[in-house]
């Protein structure tokens, strides 16, 4: 039997059989949410740069402008000029149509909220600074960042707009929380829940963007993943 190796040091187009990972329960579950379990069988695609931008995305639908957390982003793929990418990969005024989505029904559907669904075109507008934003809710004063406020819709002159849209001073009723029970629950703690007036106070300045990192994109049978670069060394496999 050869060597086995980890998944990071695996070259291109290589056929690989996941035998071992390290790191504990949390990096066990988090490649089981996306299929990577001890048996699975891949096939290395690319070992690739992460986008220079970290932080959250906007991007256009037909529904309108809409505005995407790098987690949920970083599991759509789409189509263009014939080749499937990751939608991190398309750069400002590029457009693709969406081949498919990791993360299950239940996360298709909070993504169908955005007019975000499979054959679908999207353009890719800009890369958004990861501000922190400032609200007040009952007299409390809230900071989250871009990403976890675009999951939050809001009732604003009738019409439901995510929660980043919101001008200095502007007052919104939450209207729904896109995404599960788990963020339900944050939500929940900070007391922002579905009815909730919230009043935009303004923006911080972002924090320095981290250091640029890679990512292994694989294919598992029909189906592309991404493992970032920290997680795929936790991977050992045998190569076939």
């Amino acid at each position: 039997m050869r060597d086995m190796k980890l998944l990071s040091e695996i070259e291109p187009e290589a056929e690989v059989t996941v035998k071992r990972i390290e790191g504990g329960s949390e990096a066990e579950s988090t490649l089981k949410d996306l299929g990577v379990e001890e048996g699975t069988e891949l096939t290395v695609v690319a070992t690739e740069p992460v986008h220079m931008h970290a932080g959250s995305i906007s991007i256009k639908t037909k529904e309108g402008e809409a505005i995407m957390a790098r987690g949920w982003a970083d599991k759509v793929y789409v189509e263009k000029e014939g080749k499937t990418l990751p939608l991190l990969r398309l750069e400002e005024g590029e457009k693709g149509s969406v081949k498919s989505i990791e993360g299950g029904k239940d996360f298709e559907g909070w993504l169908s909220e955005f007019g975000i669904e499979k054959e679908k075109e999207l353009e890719f507008i800009r890369h958004i600074p990861d501000y922190t934003l400032l609200f007040k809710i009952d007299g409390r004063e809230i900071k989250m960042g871009e990403g976890r406020a675009s999951k939050l819709l809001v009732e604003r002159g009738g019409k439901s707009i995510q929660i980043n849209y919101l001008k200095k001073g502007e007052m919104g009723k939450v209207s729904k929380i896109v995404g599960g029970a788990s963020l339900k629950g944050k939500f929940g703690g900070m007391e922002i829940k579905e009815g909730a007036e919230v009043t935009f106070i303004g923006k911080e300045m972002p924090a320095p963007a981290p250091k640029r990192g890679s990512y292994v994109l694989a294919k598992m049978g029909e189906q592309l993943i991404t493992i970032g670069r920290g997680l795929a060394g936790k991977v050992w496999v045998d190569e076939k």
